[in-house]
């Protein structure tokens, strides 16, 4: 089922629209495409205000080759359900997770959701979707 476009009041009340936030994925988190992904980003006045919280759930390693600008938080899927808190998010807060290819990000946006997170998306492909789609990348 398709949801409507979704729109996060930050901080200073300003609205950002994430984006038309994709379907929902067969339990209870979403799917985010990386092109929802970035006209959210590009949305935002800044990136501290981009109205949710991105995390990459791949390996430290992996993180270290290259990441999707304004990563907030690097946490091995393996280790989110013990680690969530560092996040910083409540549990209405929007949460964007990535990995290499979509399959572990799916995993830890289940166990978000799991946890009581009730807008955690899982971004699509993720990074290969990412650099496929010709996206700047980061690198610490």
């Amino acid at each position: 089922m398709k949801w409507g476009a979704l729109t996060t009041q930050i901080t200073l009340g300003v609205l950002i629209l994430i984006g038309s936030l994709g379907v929902a994925s067969a339990n209870h988190s979403y799917v985010l495409t990386v092109h929802e992904l970035m006209g959210g980003m590009e949305k935002a006045s800044s990136p501290a205000q981009k109205g949710f919280f991105l995390i990459d759930v791949r390996t430290p390693e992996e993180h270290f080759s290259g990441f999707i600008p304004n990563t907030d938080r690097n946490i091995d899927f393996r280790e989110i359900q013990f680690r969530h808190q560092e996040i910083g998010a409540k549990l209405d807060d929007h949460i964007v997770v990535y990995c290499q290819s979509g399959q572990r990000s799916n995993i830890a946006a289940e166990t978000l959701a799991d946890l009581g997170y009730k807008h955690v998306y899982n971004v699509a492909g993720s990074m290969n979707a990412w650099q496929q789609a010709g996206y700047p990348v980061d690198f610490p």
